[in-house]
């Protein structure tokens, strides 16, 4: 498990081996700690403008050690065979899962882009790792498309958490994603907003305007 202060001396040192500037998009247990929803994580989530970068960030990685896994294991057999599938990297049981500009077939938007929490910059010699946190609304919904059940458990954790969150907006960007080419994101964000009705009101109209974008 990594904590934040044990993210924060890895991404510096990551940043040593960069040769060029980098950004990056963190939407998984990694950003959930810059709010406070989590200790610590084993998984680290992080989306990519572009594939240049992302290479950099492998070459990284695979400078400390890090190697590629197997996704089988981790992910239906469905998300196995999308193209916008993460790479994997390991390293104990500390686990980075990359994406470049999509999450399977949701899009890194520019309105989540906008959005964002935070950014944090971590250098170590002479390149920086800049590191964008996604709004807790973004998180959520890019939790309810992975199908991996740990993260309808993070999901739980920042409802139980926090009380102020937008679903007007997630509802917003599940419909915008729905128009440019991803219609299983409303399925599985309608699905995940199910489940989560037996621990707080989600108000009607929010399902109706998913139902009626399909």
């Amino acid at each position: 498990m990594i904590s934040l202060e044990d993210m924060t001396s890895l991404f510096k040192l990551i940043s040593a081996y960069l040769k060029k500037d980098i950004k990056c998009y963190a939407f998984g247990g990694n950003a959930m700690m810059y709010y406070g929803y989590k200790g610590a994580t084993k998984d680290v989530d992080i989306i990519f403008e572009d594939e240049r970068s992302k290479s950099e960030f492998v070459s990284a990685l695979k400078e400390l050690g890090y190697s590629k896994t197997s996704l089988v294991t981790i992910y239906s057999e469905k998300h196995q065979k999308d193209k916008n599938k993460p790479e994997i990297y390991t390293k104990g049981d500390e686990r980075f899962y990359i994406f470049v500009r999509n999450i399977f077939l949701t899009k890194l938007s520019k309105a989540m882009t906008e959005r964002t929490y935070g950014r944090f910059d971590f250098i170590m010699k002479e390149n920086t790792l800049s590191v964008m946190v996604l709004s807790k609304e973004d998180i959520i919904l890019l939790k309810s498309v992975t199908n991996r059940e740990k993260d309808f458990d993070d999901i739980l954790n920042i409802i139980e958490k926090e009380n102020n969150i937008n679903w007007g907006l997630i509802v917003d960007e599940a419909i915008w994603q729905g128009n440019h080419g991803d219609k299983r994101i409303i399925l599985d964000l309608e699905e995940t907003m199910q489940r989560l009705k037996e621990k707080i009101l989600i108000k009607k109209e929010l399902f109706d305007r998913l139902s009626k974008s399909i």
